[in-house]
């Protein structure tokens, strides 16, 4: 007898609760591993479950409580932690939620905690990365390489001695107290800044957006900032998600194909993501220190501020992307540079910057500088050159809506060189 299909919204439920119960897991018991096992025949356990009896009323205590008899299981599996059963018969019971207004803001938000709690002094910023983007944005391995530009199975090999690192430190696995916080900062935003980016664009796959890990990454962006909100950076990145994703209506037509940036339905945009995000970065460049989300969020708000894409002030997107190249050597920024370059100072110039690319080994193969490449030697002229560069670029990427979108800008092209060749 087969089991009962799952539906799409016990399926999101399962997504949505699953690092909030790791991290109520990983909280009492301090072993990532071990949890992230139990943690996971809980879920199993529920998508079994739950379809045919129906989800309990209390779903994420009710996972918990699964994943700790496992977790119960284990300890007591192994003699050279059977001492850890003291420990777990004395500590409070971790399925009553803390009443509203009590404790920390990490206290009420195990997802929060797990964030933070993930970013380890045992790891390297990577490797903290890596870990946190599975455990709690949910990515499979193969979607976190992308994101670093790395192979798959070197990122399954850092992941691997992250989780090994952590347990051969020392060091608790558990949650950090305000210095550590702190340190851990710059980590966490990065991993919440990825999480977003791939939800935003999914990097493989039928659909070019996963609205669930974008919206998750914004909501978890709002509680840190609630906890720091006198952290530019903090409000920086939120500004950037928020006017990122206002755009979001108007990226996909009805069929799911990829509207880009210049032929986009303005008026569908959100336009109260847009004034909260244009407030938050006003606010936050008003205080002196900037940082690279910050200026990001001022690039992004120059685009949405534009009624129309002709009235975009690409000047002002130069200048601004000239400071965050002095901040950052990521390729992405200066890829994006020789975009506003060729907007400015026209084509040619653009192409010249993306030379440099070419040497950089992050963006080898990478679909996005051949795309580029494409878009500008269109501009310039060079139909031949940009219809291969179209279709290398559509070689390269693992989206179905970017591949169909490139494709159909070579196929274009092609008609245009057929037209008035016959001409």
């Amino acid at each position: 007898m087969t089991s009962p299909a799952l539906d799409s919204r016990t399926e999101h439920l399962l997504r949505e609760l699953a690092p909030q119960v790791l991290g109520a897991v990983i909280r009492r018991y301090r072993d990532f591993a071990a949890s992230e096992d139990a943690v996971q025949e809980a879920l199993v356990a529920a998508s079994l479950q739950w379809p045919r009896d129906g989800a309990p009323g209390n779903p994420r205590g009710w996972l918990i409580q699964v994943a700790s008899r496992s977790m119960t299981d284990h300890i007591r599996s192994e003699t050279a932690r059977r001492r850890r059963e003291n420990v777990v018969a004395e500590e409070t019971d971790p399925f009553v939620a803390p009443a509203a207004g009590s404790g920390s803001l990490a206290e009420q938000d195990d997802t929060l905690l797990l964030l933070f709690m993930c970013c380890h002094p045992a790891l390297t910023p990577s490797s903290a990365i890596a870990l946190t983007l599975r455990a709690v944005g949910g990515l499979t391995t193969a979607e976190i390489a992308k994101a670093f530009l790395v192979p798959e199975a070197t990122m399954a090999q850092r992941i691997s001695r992250a989780k090994q690192s952590i347990k051969s430190s020392g060091v608790p696995f558990q949650s950090p107290s305000s210095p550590e916080r702190d340190q851990r900062l710059g980590a966490v935003l990065h991993v919440l800044y990825l999480i977003f980016n791939e939800g935003y664009t999914s990097s493989a796959g039928p659909d070019l957006q996963r609205a669930d890990l974008s919206s998750e990454a914004i909501r978890l962006t709002r509680a840190v900032h609630r906890l720091l909100p006198d952290d530019g950076e903090v409000a920086g990145l939120l500004a950037l998600m928020l006017l990122t994703d206002a755009r979001r209506p108007a990226r996909t037509g009805e069929n799911g194909e990829l509207i880009p940036l210049t032929e986009q339905d303005r008026s569908l945009w959100d336009q109260a993501a847009i004034t909260e995000g244009v407030a938050l970065v006003t606010a936050t460049l008003s205080r002196g220190s900037i940082g690279e989300y910050q200026l990001q969020a001022a690039i992004a708000a120059v685009h949405d501020e534009a009624a129309r894409a002709e009235d975009t002030d690409w000047p002002q997107i130069l200048a601004l992307y000239g400071v965050l190249k002095r901040l950052s050597d990521n390729p992405m920024v200066t890829l994006n540079h020789a975009i506003a370059t060729a907007m400015v100072e026209g084509p040619a110039a653009g192409l010249e910057l993306l030379e440099a690319l070419d040497a950089d080994e992050r963006l080898a193969g990478h679909h996005r500088l051949d795309a580029v490449r494409a878009h500008l030697l269109e501009r310039a002229g060079d139909r031949e050159g940009a219809i291969a560069h179209y279709r290398t670029a559509a070689g390269r990427t693992t989206s179905l809506p970017e591949r169909n979108y490139l494709m159909t800008q070579a196929a274009r092209l092609s008609e245009e060189r057929g037209r008035s060749s016959t001409g």
